[in-house]
């Protein structure tokens, strides 16, 4: 046997009238979840220059600097999915306690190693918990959204404030880290990055009345799915691991730029324009009221960014990059915010946060790549070859959700919540 339950809105919803930041930041209890979640995100963004920085004092080399940073980072995308389908299973809160103490404390080894000059592999190891580890907030917090918004309009503003979050963290966070690094202590980054993340992570675990609940309860058995089964999730990791080959390439090309043109102080110029265009859709894009599908948006916005991106390679001049760079970091605020809407409708409450993890890590994964290969087209042949990366990310990325956009199609909002014969207790379902 089994039973059926169709969703209805929830008591949280807010009325269905024009959305806007206003009103998402006037719903019920979210700045219990949005003020601990900022904190508990900004070390997220110091990690990787915390790491090169003081590797580097004590390596005196860019390179082992960079794999030591490289390995966190694919340590952490590979294990970000399973942390994400841990929190839906048993609560985040569960996850979260052990998760920032391991943090801390792998963090804080990675820094005595550093300083204690152990060999590379030394740090390799180290650095595989520390970002096996790493806190999964930002999933954390847009599962959170979805439970206090389902079946809102909102929806989609809470994934642009969400992306605007995440974009200030990625502006503030290295800023952070290199003045400390530079001026306090090659250490006192990755020291101050592993007491940020305990922290801000238990006074975000602490929020324990705004966490997506467990949908287990009595004698009820409910099939787990993973978000990784469900086939536009699919698809979507495909898109977001373009858009990490856009950051990656445009780290790496715009550095190889600037310093073959003798200014290399450009280089952080010219990414924070392209950073500022991301934060600017970002916001327009919330703060509208969309009548088209977000399948359709995708595809559109995709359009877009694989259009820009395909040019930089072109662009010889530092008004050129700052102009593409803008109309680059423009499509992709887009492209996130829908892909994260989609999320809502084609996966489970169960599964999201999952899910979400998923899409960050392929971000991460894109964006490791992109750099590795990048720096390569830089070395081997013609400054500006390393634009190529972002360019064919995002093509072969546009062919596959043009080929594959029907799986993107949302299902109406009924599944199975119990199984068996005998007893059934109700489930509380997303």
């Amino acid at each position: 046997m089994a039973s059926t339950v169709t969703t209805e809105p929830s008591e949280n919803s807010p009325a269905p009238t024009r959305p806007g930041y206003g009103q998402l930041l006037r719903t019920r209890g979210a700045w219990t979840f949005l003020l601990p979640g900022f904190a508990a995100r900004q070390p997220f963004a110091m990690l990787t220059i915390s790491i090169v920085l003081l590797v580097q004092h004590t390596t005196g080399s860019y390179g082992a600097a960079g794999a030591a940073a490289a390995v966190t980072g694919v340590s952490m995308a590979l294990f970000a999915p399973y942390s994400g389908r841990l929190a839906d299973r048993y609560g985040q809160r569960t996850v979260l306690l052990p998760g920032v103490l391991v943090h801390t404390v792998s963090g804080l080894t990675l820094t005595a190693l550093a300083l204690a000059h152990a060999p590379l592999w030394a740090l390799f190891v180290a650095a595989v918990p520390t970002g096996a580890s790493v806190p999964q907030i930002g999933p954390m917090v847009r599962a959170r959204w979805g439970v206090k918004l389902q079946d809102s309009p909102l929806l989609t503003t809470a994934a642009a404030f969400e992306s605007v979050t995440d974009e200030l963290t990625f502006v503030f966070g290295p800023l952070l880290a290199t003045a400390l690094c530079t001026a306090v202590d090659p250490a006192a980054g990755l020291v101050t990055e592993a007491a940020l993340t305990l922290i801000g992570g238990l006074l975000f675990a602490a929020q324990k009345s705004t966490q997506p609940t467990v949908a287990v309860r009595g004698h009820a058995r409910v099939e787990h799915v993973s978000a990784l089964s469900i086939p536009g999730v699919r698809v979507l990791i495909v898109t977001f691991l373009g858009i990490g080959t856009v950051f990656g390439g445009m780290q790496v090309s715009l550095a190889a730029f600037t310093e073959s043109i003798g200014e290399p102080g450009l280089n952080g110029v010219l990414y924070g324009v392209f950073a500022a265009g991301n934060m600017l859709s970002g916001i327009v894009c919330g703060a509208i009221a969309w009548k088209t599908a977000p399948r359709r948006r995708l595809v559109v916005g995709y359009g877009a960014l694989a259009l820009t991106a395909s040019g930089l390679w072109a662009a010889h001049s530092v008004l050129g990059l700052a102009g593409l760079g803008l109309l680059v970091g423009m499509c992709i605020a887009p492209a996130l915010i829908t892909g994260y809407t989609l999320v809502e409708g084609l996966v489970p409450a169960g599964a999201r946060t999952e899910a979400f993890t998923w899409l960050t890590g392929a971000v991460a994964l894109g964006q490791a790549a992109a750099v590795t290969l990048a720096g390569q087209l830089e070395d081997r042949f013609w400054t500006g070859a390393g634009f190529l990366v972002p360019a064919a990310g995002t093509i072969l990325a546009l062919a596959t959700l043009l080929t594959l956009r029907s799986r993107l199609a949302v299902r109406p909002r009924s599944r199975t919540v119990a199984r068996g014969v005998g007893h059934r207790v109700p489930v509380t379902v997303d």
